[in-house]
């Protein structure tokens, strides 16, 4: 009789609801761990696990591809769905540009990005890689689920 493997069961409460879309290769540098910081300029209070998703649209500056290493660049280059999740666990307010070059190794954004008057800052922790899974994204969180049923009422 084979034996069955006993793993870490996971409830349907612990899976993540909502997804927040990356452009490329952003997504990939967050998922592996690189990247802990994901700048917008909205706030949120959302905290837990968040899917990410990596959107249809990449960041096509070069500077920006220089930056990620080899081994990451397979996962960059995927477009349009879901690559991984991580625990969404604070939102930084940055009021100044000083403060926002302080965590540039954290966001891998230059300080001559930041627009007054603020940028947020979502601080992800305990990131990890899941298996590709095409869904279309959105500008700010979403539920995959009910994204992906909106489509399919649309056609």
């Amino acid at each position: 009789m084979a034996r069955q493997r006993k793993g870490p069961q996971v409830s349907i409460a612990q899976q993540p609801e909502y997804a927040l879309s990356l452009k490329q290769p952003w997504a990939a540098l967050v998922v592996l761990g690189f990247k802990t910081i994901e700048v917008r300029r909205w706030p949120t209070d959302r905290r837990g696990p968040i899917l990410i998703h990596a959107s249809q649209t990449a960041d096509e500056r070069d500077e920006v591809w220089q930056r990620v290493p080899p081994a990451a660049r397979g996962l960059a280059e995927l477009r349009g769905g879901i690559i991984g999740q991580a625990e969404l666990v604070d939102c930084i307010t940055y009021d100044t540009r000083e403060a926002f070059r302080r965590d540039e190794a954290r966001h891998w954004n230059r300080a001559d990005w930041f627009r007054p008057p603020r940028l947020y800052g979502f601080v992800f922790r305990h990131p990890k890689l899941l298996p590709f899974r095409p869904v279309l994204g959105w500008m700010r969180f979403f539920r995959p689920e009910t994204e992906q049923k909106m489509k399919r009422t649309r056609k």
